[in-house]
């Protein structure tokens, strides 16, 4: 039977006072996130009275020979932060012999850099114990934190006796759900150093005059500070980081997360870019920023109905359905996560949307596309989208995406989660838009393509006079003469009385 004392040790103990006097956390001297601290020396006695009473590994305490281990003592380390705390000893044999092991500047920057795969950041204090000669015992050492649950290099553990083993998707779940809905959600924590000074307070301004004007709010604007304090993204005269997240002028250092990132490949790999770019700002240049870079990315058909004056077009993927899972990334990603972003991905074959964190505890990706519960991971954040009339209040946004698909004839989008993060991928139709959109075209052939997608032949004047650009003719002819080059466009004749057109199956 397991010695009671590991587990509770009491005031008498050696193992207790070695806890209190010598392995506490300095909170002073405490670094958070991707450094360590050093407490006061501990002696090779105090190391190995510890090691004896402890009689070998157990719930708290881990044994690695050298740091050579250092990846399986980091899983056991984010085993003790998902429990109760906990110590990983590098120089030790499992059989609890002390042994010791060179420490140099090399092996602070491995420890280092593992640290730092540590999610969300922890708090973390290393020991040095001096063995004999050059050699010294490294323990990085963990107490019980709330702000889990944490994964180590995107994987959570977990610690049951003296056995570290990956935590069951299940409980990670529902521990992110817990921690997501508690009163200690990310948006709902004080932003540090952030004051009015730091906010763009004329889009606060602007989304209290938008809620007045969608009849979503009653009272006129008075002032920032006020529609701040209305819509509970301040707390006792602090800013919350709720604020920061949709109202931040500057994000970098200290909220990474607040980070778009977009991408137009060639083909249907990451193997090669045409386009790739990355933004940080507040939710709302986030939205304007990723609408801009689908209007330029989504292919448009375009043609002429009989009766109508106007040319008709259609986009590869309807812009409201674009819209909407851009908004519904930005209101329910987990934000905890400072390497996270929401994710634009533009392929040939498709297009994908993705935000960073899981589903709620209880919803699956089937649950979206039929009626579900409606379980906001940030409701501070998704208030101020409500009153401007970008989302509703029932969970219907994902059901909205797949409807907005259906209603406009395309096929119907996908939901996948995986690899810690939410994707809404939509499918791309094999016409000849994809084929436009797997080359790097400028906006002026994506729009030559466009007019002469109607199936008529177009001479040049005519064509040059329904561009309505400032461009000389010279320019427009050698941007078709690419288009031609490439396949995609064919001609006859010569001079102004050439005739062009759309070639039906474009390479």
């Amino acid at each position: 039977m397991m010695d009671q004392r590991r587990l509770n040790p009491g005031p008498d103990s050696s193992i207790f006072r070695f806890w209190i006097q010598v392995l506490r956390p300095p909170v002073a001297r405490v670094l958070k996130g991707n450094s360590m601290a050093t407490s006061k020396p501990i002696t090779l006695n105090e190391l190995q009275t510890l090691i004896a009473e402890c009689k070998g590994e157990w719930e708290h305490l881990e044994f690695k020979k050298t740091t050579g281990e250092l990846h399986g003592g980091m899983e056991s380390l984010c085993g003790f932060l998902n429990g109760s705390g906990g110590r990983v000893f590098f120089g030790v044999t499992n059989a609890g012999k002390v042994i010791g092991q060179d420490v140099t500047d090399l092996t602070f920057q491995e420890i280092a850099n593992a640290i730092r795969k540590l999610e969300p950041p922890a708090w973390i204090e290393q020991h040095r114990v001096s063995v004999s000669g050059t050699k010294e015992v490294l323990i990085l050492e963990t107490t019980r934190q709330k702000d889990g649950p944490y994964t180590f290099d995107g994987r959570p553990y977990q610690r049951i006796g003296n056995t570290t083993s990956r935590m069951p998707q299940a409980e990670y779940q529902r521990r992110l759900f817990d921690r997501a809905s508690g009163q200690h959600r990310w948006e709902n924590q004080v932003a540090e150093r952030y004051t009015l000074v730091d906010l763009d307070l004329s889009e606060v301004e602007r989304t209290h005059r938008i809620a007045i004007d969608t009849r979503r709010l009653e009272t006129p604007f008075t002032s920032a500070s006020d529609t701040l304090d209305r819509l509970q993204l301040s707390r006792d005269g602090y800013l919350l980081q709720a604020a920061v997240v949709l109202f931040g002028k500057k994000q970098m250092p200290d909220y990474p997360q607040c980070a778009l990132r977009m991408a137009r490949f060639r083909g249907t790999t990451k193997n090669e870019f045409i386009d790739q770019r990355q933004m940080h700002g507040h939710a709302f240049e986030i939205l304007e920023e990723a609408s801009l870079f689908l209007r330029r990315h989504v292919a448009m058909a375009g043609w002429f109905e009989e009766g109508k004056l106007e040319r008709q077009e259609k986009p590869s993927v309807p812009f409201l359905a674009l819209r909407e899972a851009i908004v519904n990334a930005i209101c329910h990603r987990d934000y905890s996560i400072p390497g996270g972003a929401v994710h634009i991905a533009v392929y040939d074959d498709r297009l994908e949307i993705i935000s960073t964190g899981l589903l709620p505890s209880g919803l699956t990706v089937a649950d979206l596309k039929q009626d579900h519960p409606s379980r906001p991971r940030n409701p501070l954040i998704a208030e101020p989208f409500y009153l401007r009339s970008l989302i509703e209040k029932w969970g219907r946004g994902t059901q909205r995406i797949v409807s907005l698909c259906r209603e406009g004839g395309y096929p119907d989008p996908d939901f996948l989660e995986a690899a810690g993060a939410v994707t809404v991928r939509f499918p791309l139709t094999d016409d000849h838009t994809v084929a436009i959109a797997r080359t790097n075209l400028t906006e002026r052939q994506r729009r030559i393509l466009s007019i002469l997608s109607d199936e008529n032949e177009w001479t040049f004047p005519d064509l040059f006079e329904l561009l309505q650009g400032s461009v000389g003719v010279r320019t427009v002819q050698i941007e078709m003469q690419k288009l031609r080059d490439l396949g995609f466009i064919c001609s006859r004749g010569r001079g102004k009385s050439a005739k062009w057109w759309l070639k039906k199956n474009p390479n």
